[in-house]
């Protein structure tokens, strides 16, 4: 009984949370917490772990409440859709997606919605991957791709990226790649556009991925939650709208992020129709489906008022770019500039504390949560993340804290 347990909280231990997006950094660490210096804070503390969907900063897409207000006015109608969500909001997303995409989407055998796409990665990668396997993954990306494959069993087979390559492309090693694929690996789990660098994979990229995928048989797992954030400039390619097999390819998308609709937890998998209907299956017996009133608000994605989109864009880009000016201008530290999505990846300089110790006195000293790069790499320990989705004022005083923060404890200071 013991040593069954001990495997159970072994396989449990990696799906550590305290530093994961969006949870509170506790202070473990009581000598750390002892160093705080109580200095009065200008403004409000600054959480970068995640995004603000509040009226300050930016607030879910208009129609959003009374489409969920319909909904539940619908009652037992809406409230209890099919596993794969409503069938009449599913055709017609799957009609915008396949404008978006550049590929055609069957509504009834392609796509299911999910609680968030959190839980659409979550099933997609148990519908793919059982104990035993190889998968790649490219590190840095997703905190939650390598949790989920190692939890499932398999073995991730990790493909670096270029974090500071400055487009066009993301830096993925190809030839990496193929060495995964060659030595095994079936599965390949991505973001694109990058999540926490940015980088959005060139035309070129894509097609080699397509183009290799093929080659070895390997099935495609395409996270794009981020593929409508993008900035002036950006090229981006659909892998789904590529030479490849589409039974061997899976997009996950929602509106939580560009659209601030994180809170009503929708998200979506479309593409390959035998790895939807395992979701589905796997989907019933963990949270039966997406929440049947907010399906409803659906209907305002890709669907939002003109010009929408573009102001939303411009003022993440204007948040963006004042950010890089902060980090830029201190010595030792080094940013990509991000070509879409509201994430910065900045590699701080050797300082006087570990790094992990360094984030949990950011909080404590600052009142800025940022979360640690080795969520998304092992390799990143100096590296930190921002979400800077946020009320723009209160993001540069953050940065600017960080920025100061670094000054202090920086080695040779």
């Amino acid at each position: 009984m013991q040593a069954t347990m001990t495997r159970i909280e072994e396989k449990f231990q990696g799906l550590g949370v305290d530093s994961a997006p969006g949870q509170e950094v506790r202070q473990h660490d009581d000598a750390l917490a002892g160093l705080a210096i109580g200095e009065a804070l200008e403004g409000p503390a600054v959480d970068f772990s995640h995004g603000d969907v509040g009226a300050d900063a930016f607030p879910p897409t208009p129609g959003a409440l009374g489409l969920f207000v319909d909904g539940y006015e619908r009652g037992g109608a809406q409230a209890y859709t099919e596993y794969r969500g409503d069938g009449a909001i599913r055709e017609l997303v799957a009609e915008r997606l396949a404008r978006f995409t550049g590929a055609a989407v069957s509504a009834g055998d392609a796509m299911i919605l999910t609680p968030g796409t959190q839980s659409a990665l979550f099933l997609a990668v148990l519908s793919t991957v059982t104990a035993g396997d190889q998968v790649a993954i490219v590190q840095p990306d997703y905190f939650a791709n390598r949790k989920l494959v190692e939890f499932a069993g398999a073995r991730a087979v990790p493909v670096r990226l270029g974090e500071m390559t400055e487009g066009p492309g993301a830096g993925i090693d190809l030839g990496q790649l193929e060495d995964a694929f060659r030595a095994g690996a079936r599965t390949f789990l991505f973001s694109n556009p990058n999540n926490p660098v940015g980088a959005v994979y060139s035309p070129e990229e894509i097609a080699a991925i397509a183009r290799l995928a093929e080659t070895y048989g390997v099935t495609v797992i395409v996270d794009q939650l981020y593929a409508r954030l993008r900035y002036a400039g950006t090229r981006y390619t659909h892998l789904r709208a590529q030479d490849i097999d589409p039974s061997r390819v899976l997009t996950i998308m929602g509106p939580s992020k560009t659209e601030s609709l994180s809170g009503f937890r929708l998200g979506l998998g479309f593409g390959a129709p035998a790895i939807v209907a395992r979701m589905e299956k796997l989907q019933a017996i963990v949270s039966l489906r997406a929440p049947g009133y907010c399906q409803a608000v659906l209907r305002t994605w890709f669907a939002e008022p003109e010009n929408w989109l573009a102001d939303r864009i411009a003022a993440h880009q204007a948040i963006r770019d004042d950010l890089l000016g902060v980090f830029r201008g201190v010595d030792g530290v080094r940013v990509r500039t991000p070509d879409a999505g509201s994430y910065l990846f900045p590699e701080l300089p050797l300082l006087t504390v570990p790094h992990a110790g360094f984030v949990r006195l950011l909080r404590a000293q600052a009142g800025v949560t940022v979360t640690p790069g080795t969520e998304f790499s092992p390799h990143a320990g100096a590296r930190i993340r921002l979400n800077f989705s946020q009320n723009h004022e209160r993001a540069v005083r953050g940065a600017s804290r960080i920025a100061a923060m670094v000054e202090r404890y920086r080695q040779g200071a």
